[in-house]
């Protein structure tokens, strides 16, 4: 059962489609990190990604299938950093391929969990997120100082994959970045609500929540992901297998 795989593979698939460029992780190549979220005034800003009512989300999909994410990778569809003049759309997706997660479905919950949180103890230096679980968006403040030094996705990407990495369990880590094609963005934004859709519906079970299928809010969900609703039904029979 791989709830997140054929997600995992729609995103790839749009992804691919649009020309997009690639880089290896290199550690080395991270962007200084300030250790806090560092504030960028508007009049300090180059420019906002998915600010106003642009297009704005970020999501996280964990595998252990290896060919989905076979290496550590930074993926751009769009102008880089440097290249951008204006407001952009924005989207920023995180493939984690793990390995074989122990415990029983309560414990491996909290660590795919776990997991996610990094995106909050990532800080680069004049690269102001805004991140807002209750709508899956996120916002970033580029400076106009970080913009003259030469920030890059590439370097944004690195930056995040070194902090994926302090978890042992994560094998290979996928940094997709998607800017200025609003349709794309929205798309992309569209399936980060999928995707969370399916991390809540594990929250759900994981709560020992009604399993009556007729009344539960998350049935559409279980209907459409394979192995959801055996999950459902068997939690805590054995260890949980995404």
């Amino acid at each position: 059962m791989e709830l997140y795989d054929s997600t995992i593979r729609e995103i790839l698939g749009r992804i691919e489609a649009n020309s997009p460029r690639a880089w290896p992780f290199e550690a080395g190549k991270a962007w200084p990190d300030n250790g806090v979220n560092e504030l960028v005034l508007t009049r300090d800003a180059a420019f906002e990604l998915g600010g106003g009512s642009l297009p704005a989300s970020n999501c996280t999909c964990v595998t252990t299938d290896g060919s989905l994410v076979p290496e550590d990778r930074i993926t751009l569809v769009g102008p880089d950093l440097g290249a951008i003049r204006a407001d952009s759309p924005f989207a920023r997706i995180v493939l984690l391929h793990v390995n074989s997660i122990s415990g029983d479905d309560q414990e491996a919950f909290r660590t795919i969990r776990d997991m996610e949180f990094v995106k909050y103890h990532v800080f680069p230096q004049g690269y102001m997120m805004r991140i807002s679980p209750e709508n899956g968006r996120e916002q970033v403040r580029v400076g106009k100082q970080a913009v003259k030094r030469g920030i890059s996705f590439r370097n944004i990407g690195d930056s995040f994959i070194k902090k994926y990495k302090e978890n042992k369990l994560i094998d290979h880590v996928h940094i997709i970045f998607a800017t200025g094609d609003r349709a794309l963005c929205r798309e992309l934004a569209d399936t980060g609500k999928k995707v969370d859709a399916i991390t809540m519906t594990l929250n759900h079970i994981m709560d020992g929540l009604s399993t009556d299928c007729s009344i539960c809010a998350f049935k559409e969900v279980c209907d459409e992901i394979e192995g959801m609703k055996e999950l459902h039904f068997k939690k805590g029979s054995g260890p949980m297998q995404l």
